[in-house]
């Protein structure tokens, strides 16, 4: 990932970063804690939203504190602050010990005699890391957004059928100053952005309505996504309206068994809920159980468990160009790295922080520990995580035409999986009827139903580096308070053969 291309916001290098964390270190080694990290953030998130191209609301807030967490007495201390002065440092240090003794103390009341210990890495100091973009989002005035945002609406608004149209765009600026007891210091600045656009069209005779969305996905990019690279906003907002009056007309699906094509603007969130999640080895090992569930993918299975078939490949990623969660060093001081999840359909891998890698004997941590904000500790979080597409794969175009009877399946809707990651739904934006290796029209009302390895042992082919695409969100919630991430999941066009398909008005009416 290439850094250095911009500068460090002047903003955040100005606050004394160094300083603070120099006191909170030392309060934290005079106090007797085997481990001490400061983590400080400056988080600004803007947004606008419009509706039929008037604006309907904005927002431009900025979180700015610090963290200190220690591992004192075999236990972890916790504490958060905003007093940026070198006495406030030390003193949240003083709490975040006097957390980790209370703790230490509850843990033996517990019988357990289980102590935090780290694995090891090596130290990074004084590293610098920029995220790969070419404009800052926030250079450009908010004023000239909204007017993106409005020009955007009015062609949609003008093309026939179309009733009203929703539009939005978030961005955010992410710096963050890391340094710890070990010596490692790093100092981060990653910027990102969520265009997003809805039409919607209403039959006013039978009052039917259903609505069309755009597929481009969030990035770890800058404004230079909105004005011509890294995606062709133009073609679609000119395709969106014949879709949607296609789609307004299409017939229901019946229900039954098909062969699937799934578009990466579909696919990337089937990966995220069953692979991402499952293989959090947090919820795998059952840490994370209270709030999103655990994992059919336990450790017992590494290196066991047939994920699905031969041709399955999935890294976990903390480097990937543009990738949402793309980093250069974690919130545990480790660096990014890539690795792989699934092997030729074969479990070999999970997401691990230092804890957890330690603790299962697994070596290093592959970078995984992350805090949506300088209030919140980390806790183990999805890297981007892709499936690889055949480097001589097939065309999207030449996948469809294998299929005799089959859907092409396009753009996220809703979704549904079970506290495991395992017994699944999903839907969609668009669904087209495939015969004889031809799309034949839209359909509606689809949803594909599968197990976890089921649906991924029904995978006979992926397409080529041609048809891959890093799609993914901003809002992926774990923890217990809830924390939010953004990620990312890279994925080819890829063919499935016998997939159950549900209706989901019939569903809905049982």
């Amino acid at each position: 990932m290439p850094s250095g291309i911009h500068s460090l916001d002047a903003a955040f290098t100005a606050l004394p970063l160094r300083a603070l964390a120099d006191a909170a270190l030392a309060r934290a080694r005079a106090l007797g804690s085997d481990h001490a990290d400061f983590r400080l953030e400056r988080v600004r998130s803007a947004s606008w939203r419009l509706r039929d191209a008037k604006p309907s609301g904005s927002s431009d807030t900025t979180d700015l504190g610090y963290a200190v967490r220690v591992v004192h007495g075999g236990a972890w201390g916790f504490a958060s602050g905003v007093d940026l002065t070198m006495d406030g440092a030390a003193r949240v240090a003083s709490q975040a010990v006097a957390m980790a003794k209370l703790s230490a103390k509850v843990i033996a009341a517990a019988g357990s005699d289980e102590r935090v210990e780290l694995a090891p890495e090596p130290v990074h100091a004084e590293k610098t890391w920029i995220s790969s973009y070419e404009v800052n989002p926030f250079d450009i005035p908010g004023a000239e957004k909204s007017a993106l945002l409005a020009d955007w609406s009015d062609r949609l608004l003008r093309a026939e059928g179309v009733a009203h149209v929703d539009a939005s765009l978030m961005t955010v600026q992410e710096n963050k100053f890391y340094a710890d007891t070990a010596g490692t210091v790093t100092t981060q600045q990653r910027v990102r952005l969520h265009p997003q656009l809805t039409a919607v069209a209403v039959d006013e005779t039978t009052g039917e309505f259903d609505s069309m969305r755009t597929i481009a996905p969030p990035v770890g990019r800058g404004w230079e996504y909105l004005t011509g690279t890294g995606w062709d906003w133009a073609a679609e907002l000119e395709r969106i309206p014949e879709l949607l009056a296609e789609k307004m007309r299409a017939p229901s699906v019946e229900a039954g068994t098909y062969d699937l094509v799934v578009d990466p603007s579909n696919l990337w969130l089937t990966i995220h809920e069953s692979i991402g999640h499952a293989t959090e080895l947090d919820r795998a090992l059952g840490y994370e159980a209270a709030y999103a569930g655990t994992s059919f993918a336990t450790f017992d299975q590494l290196g066991k468990l047939a994920y699905g078939s031969s041709i399955m490949n999935v890294t976990g990623d903390r480097t990937a160009e543009h990738g949402l969660a793309t980093v250069g060093y974690d919130d545990e001081g480790v660096q990014a790295q890539s690795w792989d999840l699934v092997k030729d359909g074969t479990l070999v891998g999970y997401q691990l922080d230092r804890r957890i890698a330690q603790l299962t004997g697994l070596g290093r941590s592959n970078g995984c520990a992350f805090a949506d904000s300088p209030g919140h500790v980390p806790v183990q979080r999805m890297a981007n995580v892709s499936l690889q597409p055949d480097p001589g794969g097939l065309s999207t175009e030449d996948l469809i035409g294998g299929v005799e009877r089959g859907i092409y399946v396009v753009g996220d809707r809703s979704w549904s999986i079970d506290m495991q990651r395992y017994n699944f739904q999903f839907t969609g934006q668009r669904f087209f009827r495939i015969e004889n290796g031809k799309l034949a029209g839209q359909l509606r009302d689809v949803a594909y139903q599968a197990t976890t390895t089921d649906f991924w042992g029904s995978m006979e082919k992926v397409g080529g580096p041609q048809t891959y695409v890093l799609g993914g969100a901003f809002n992926c919630g774990k923890a217990q308070p809830g924390q939010v991430a953004a990620v990312s999941h890279g994925c080819p066009s890829a063919l499935f053969r016998g997939v159950n398909i549900l209706n989901t008005t019939q569903e809905a009416g049982r």
